[in-house]
């Protein structure tokens, strides 16, 4: 961060955390005024479908609230209903108020980590906090944190989690953090990948020992229910939602648009996961080694990436990659300015929430070419990014003490120590 930029942000503070605070009452007047403004359909889930628990109807659950043609069912590991079970003895208006707020202090959450895994304990200036409220105030309006907002989604929460994880220097911390959020949502088991290939074994064994004791809970306390879930109802990917939706941002679903069906169980999809995760290892191999929250991201997106669907609120991910892009090893380069306003561009203006509105019956596949290729966004966007940081990146063998060190900033955590494992 530049002399100048770090004045203008000390100088100017109170305007921007007035801002932030704008941000945050324009959100959440938004509630008030729109139409079903505070029924937010995916926290209905959580809490309406965590009180079935007792009756025994967890997975025969279905909220029929938003539209009655797409009931929703809870899709959630047993854990999840435990975490969420106390929420329905609670007014649901405040726990609408209470589960805002709190997403949009997780965001400020992620955006302070991004930083502190980019430059340590340096990041600790007031400018940087300042900062933070800039960044948070902006990211509330991209494309997955509004998304996250209006349907009440536990995404943010489980990033914070698994930033946190990331930076903890104590291995059972960190795995407990993994195993629990993957307890919670699954797809967060992604991580252990981040760790395993660092070779950090005492946090890939506790994670999995922590989301197996997930697994067992669930089998004590609603034995039946659970037993369901884990046989029966885990790879059923028609519960989650139709793959071909331009919601869904994965790679098959990207792919599927295009080629007019599933393309799940045919070579094409075997071959796109192939070129993904060699990609994935490029990019891996072509950032420093203590770039820590590069690791991460390039794990993270190769998960959204592979899951069958990835719904456009999955991609809160993208929040920290920008704070990366911009502040990160590769700023100076011009692709990396193009990357960052083609991704910005792309989340304010939320092309596949806008495509949605026009696509056809989101239960078909086939659609207009056109519509198709457009919908492939957050994909190609991904896969453009991996290919950049594979072609540019370097390896340094020193890093940065922290944001003052450099005028153009570059990745790595400089005063962490690796956690032993």
């Amino acid at each position: 961060m530049s002399e100048r930029l770090r004045g203008i942000l000390l100088r100017h503070a109170a305007l921007f955390w007035t801002l932030l605070g704008i941000s945050v009452a324009v959100r959440m007047v938004l509630e008030l005024v729109l139409p079903n403004g505070f029924d937010l359909i995916d926290l209905h889930v959580y809490v309406d479908g965590s009180a079935s628990l007792s009756g025994g109807g967890l997975y025969s659950f279905a909220y029929d609230g938003a539209s009655a043609d797409f009931p929703l069912p809870f899709t959630y590991p047993p854990f999840a209903a435990f975490v969420f079970y106390p929420l329905h003895w609670l007014p649901f208006t405040l726990v609408v108020i209470v589960w805002q707020l709190l997403t949009i202090a997780a965001l400020y959450g992620v955006v302070r980590l991004s930083q502190q895994l980019l430059w340590g304990t340096a990041a600790t200036g007031p400018e940087l906090r300042v900062a933070a409220a800039l960044w948070t105030g902006v990211a509330m309006w991209m494309e997955p944190v509004r998304a996250t907002l209006d349907f009440g989604q536990v995404n943010m929460f489980l990033v914070l989690a698994l930033m946190w994880a990331v930076k903890s220097t104590r291995w059972w911390v960190s795995g407990l953090l993994v195993g629990l959020t993957a307890g919670i949502k699954l797809t967060p088991a992604i991580t252990g990948m981040y760790f395993l290939a660092r070779g950090q074994w005492r946090v890939v064994i506790s994670s999995a020992l922590a989301f197996g004791a997930t697994v067992l809970l669930g089998w004590a306390l609603i034995g039946d229910q659970a037993r369901s879930y884990f046989t029966d109802l885990l790879g059923d990917t028609a519960r989650v939602g139709p793959i071909g939706s331009v919601n869904n941002q994965s790679l098959r679903g990207a792919l599927s648009r295009l080629a007019g069906h599933d393309v799940g169980s045919t070579a094409v999809f075997a071959v796109a996961m192939l070129v993904a995760a060699v990609l994935c290892v490029l990019a891996w191999r072509a950032i420093d080694a203590e770039d820590r929250l590069g690791q991460l991201l390039i794990v993270q997106f190769f998960g959204l990436l592979a899951s069958p669907i990835s719904w456009e609120h999955h991609w809160v991910w993208v929040v920290p990659l920008l704070i990366w892009l911009v502040h990160g090893p590769l700023w100076s380069k011009l692709g990396t300015k193009i990357l960052c306003g083609l991704w910005a561009l792309s989340m304010f203006v939320g092309v596949s929430t806008v495509l949605f509105r026009v696509q056809p019956d989101p239960l078909e596949f086939s659609r207009p070419a056109y519509l198709a290729w457009l919908g492939t966004v957050n994909a190609l966007l991904t896969l453009s990014t991996l290919v950049w940081v594979a072609l540019t990146g370097r390896r340094r063998s020193s890093l940065p003490a922290g944001p003052e060190a450099v005028a153009a900033p570059r990745g790595g955590q400089a005063n962490a120590e690796p956690q032993a494992g």
